[in-house]
This record gives C-alpha cells, sequence and structure tokens, in this order.
C-alpha cells in the first residue's frame, strides 16, 4: 500500500465524518505497522513479544503503542541511515535524556504539507506578516536541531517579512517590533511562539514597562508546556489577557504537539478544545490497564499519526494525561475527536518542553 498522503493533500483536514475517518485511519495505520515492523527491527521484536500480527487487520485501539521514553533511549529507524534527511531531538532540561527522531525526505514533506493544511484552516492560504517571539538563534544548527528551532523555522512558511522579536540575549529589540507593527497597519500579523517564553520574555517585560504594541488585528499561535505558568498561577484566561494588554487585538490559538509526531499537531478551537485532524486521532487510556476510557473520563493521551514512515511513531503513549470530550459535535463545526490536556501524569519524569530555555 502507497504510504504517502498525496491523495489527502486537499481535503478540508476537519471535514471528514467519524466512520469515515474511522476507516481510514484503520486502513492506513494498519499498513504503517506492517511497514515499521518489516523495515525496524526493535519494532519488530516489540510486536512478536506482545504477541501482535502486523499482517492481520486491526482495530486502531488495538494496536500496540510506543511509550514516547522509548525514543529517548533507541535509535528507531525504518529507512537505511543513508536516507536520513534530518535527525531532530526533543528539548530537554540539563541533564536529561533526549528524544532521537529520524526524517526522510518524504517525512520532511509530509510534515511540511499536514502542517499547512492544518494552520491555513485558521488563518488562510496567503502568507502574512510574521512576528517570531524567539530569538534567532534557535535555527543555527540545521543539521541536528530540537523541537524549538523546528516549530520556528517550520512556522516561517506562513510568513512574509518575517522578524525575530527577541535578541541573543532574549531581550525584545522594541524599536524593531514597534517599526514592524507601525509598517503593517491595516495589515493582519501573525505571531507565534513557545507558551511560557512569550510569557516570560514578552507579557512581563512588556507589563512592567507598561507597553502596549497596539497590533490593531493579529494572529498568535503558540505551543509548548503550561507547567511553569500553572507553578505561577497564570491560567488560559490570565495568559490570553496578559497578551492582549501588551500586544493588541488577537485572536490565540494554543496547539499540541510532540518532536515524536512533529507536523500532526492539535488546534485549540475558539471553544477551548483541542482538535484531531484526518492525519492524526487521539485515544485516552487508564494508566492501570491501558483500557481505553468512555467520553469525560481522564486516562492517558495516546496519540495516532499518519505522518511517521522513516521511524515507528505512528501510535505513541504519552505521559501527558487528558480527557476525551466528543466527536463531530463541537460547537466550532470541526470535525473530529475534541480534547482537553489536564497536564504530566503525576509521578512522571519531568520532560523538557520546547519552551525551555536554559540560563548559562
Amino acid at each position: 500500500m502507497n504510504l504517502g498522503l498525496e491523495d489527502l493533500a486537499e481535503l478540508d483536514p476537519y471535514g471528514m465524518p467519524a466512520a469515515e475517518k474511522d476507516a481510514l485511519l484503520r486502513r492506513r495505520l494498519g499498513a504503517l505497522t506492517a511497514h515499521h515492523s518489516e523495515k525496524c527491527p526493535q519494532y519488530r521484536r516489540i510486536l512478536e513479544g506482545l504477541g501482535f500480527d502486523p499482517k492481520v487487520e486491526h482495530d486502531v485501539a488495538d494496536i500496540p503503542p510506543l511509550p514516547v521514553r522509548l525514543f529517548k533511549d533507541y535509535e528507531l529507524l525504518s529507512c537505511d541511515r543513508s536516507e536520513v534527511a534530518k535527525a531532530m531531538t526533543s528539548s530537554g532540561t540539563s541533564g536529561q535524556a533526549v528524544s532521537k527522531v529520524f526524517l526522510d525526505k518524504r517525512n520532511v514533506r509530509d510534515q511540511t504539507r499536514v502542517l499547512t493544511q492544518i494552520l491555513s484552516s485558521f488563518i488562510g492560504r496567503k502568507r502574512l506578516p510574521l512576528i517570531l517571539l524567539d530569538t534567532e538563534m534557535v535555527k543555527t544548527d540545521r543539521s541536528m536541531f530540537s523541537a524549538r528551532g523546528a516549530g520556528i523555522i517550520g512556522f516561517t512558511m506562513f510568513g512574509r517579512q518575517v522578524i525575530y522579536a527577541l535578541d541573543d540575549r532574549m531581550e525584545m529589540d522594541l524599536a524593531k517590533v514597534r517599526d514592524f507593527v507601525q509598517a503593517q497597519k491595516g495589515s493582519t500579523i501573525l505571531l507565534f511562539g513557545y507558551t511560557s517564553l512569550i510569557w516570560e520574555h514578552v507579557v512581563e517585560r512588556l507589563r512592567r514597562a507598561g507597553i502596549c504594541l497596539d497590533i490593531e488585528d493579529g494572529i498568535l499561535f503558540h505551543i509548548g508546556g503550561w507547567k511553569k505558568l500553572k507553578d505561577r498561577q497564570v491560567d488560559v484566561a490570565t495568559y490570553n489577557a496578559g497578551l492582549r494588554e501588551v500586544l493588541g487585538n488577537l485572536r490565540i490559538y494554543n496547539y499540541y504537539g510532540m518532536a515524536e509526531q512533529l507536523g500532526s499537531v492539535f488546534v485549540e478551537c475558539e471553544e477551548g478544545h483541542m482538535h484531531c485532524s484526518i492525519y492524526s486521532d487521539v485515544l485516552l487510556r487508564r494508566p492501570e490497564d491501558l483500557a481505553p476510557v468512555a467520553v469525560g473520563e481522564t486516562g492517558l493521551i495516546e496519540l495516532v499519526s499518519l505522518l511517521p514512515t522513516s521511524y515507528p511513531g505512528h501510535v505513541l503513549l504519552t505521559e501527558d494525561e487528558g480527557s476525551l470530550l466528543g466527536q463531530d459535535d463541537c460547537p466550532c463545526g470541526r470535525l473530529g475527536r475534541y480534547f482537553r490536556i489536564h497536564g504530566r501524569m503525576k509521578g512522571a519524569e519531568i520532560r523538557g518542553c520546547s519552551d525551555t530555555y536554559e540560563r548559562r
């Protein structure tokens, strides 16, 4: 079976009804499981140890998920090393191991295509003036880069006249940003950054200085963990209010994703729900026995994606907890499963989010 996504490239990423999408995922994920079993010896041994036959058709919920932590301990490839176009690492706190993900040209292409489809459904196809709320230093090493750098580089394809708001010391270049905002009067401005970095290096500093950039029409996307902000009693409402206080009139979208499945992101809609696209899905499992939980119950988040072909990252069990809210009936009008993230499972290893900034 062809594992490419060409036949899905022009479809509405949130327009496929449940029965059709479930059949698509069952067929495609089954083919991916067989592919990875054939190409990746470690993955094949895992399936054999579990008594799972990838040649037999299974429900998606029956495909064994890999714990994301495995990518910190093993280099898992379903392609020859000579075919690796990019080797990416997750961001990690000091002293922690990082995940390693190996991408061939097809994976790189599919990640770009899918991310474009998903985000364009929120912002349109037209490139917009873009402010990256980060430092340009994150893209220094292009051969081995972290999820943070990959996110920054990937987002530039949605922008024109791109600027970085922070200098090499993570200080805002206020004059540059103000000039940019003034020059874009009458245009929609796109902004992107990592959740806690934006709060610490943009919101808090502009607030202390009593400054608002007065953006007339902005769309801000942010990604990254909330642990540091929750420890400081900053919830979603407080965060969004702070952004608008110092930046101006914004539509704000949080989204969820990880280095091990880069590209198939889950964007929070206007109702505050994380949405699965036609390229991905979510299951919630009980920590004690990994049985699926019902709508409304809390469980460990399992993420599935049609993207990974060069490494076995198509069905992953995270260490995050959340709850499934429904399918095809969100008030925002988007089809697919939608869910809420509650945070890290208690007792799980502290995960180095993409927004980690280590002072040296």
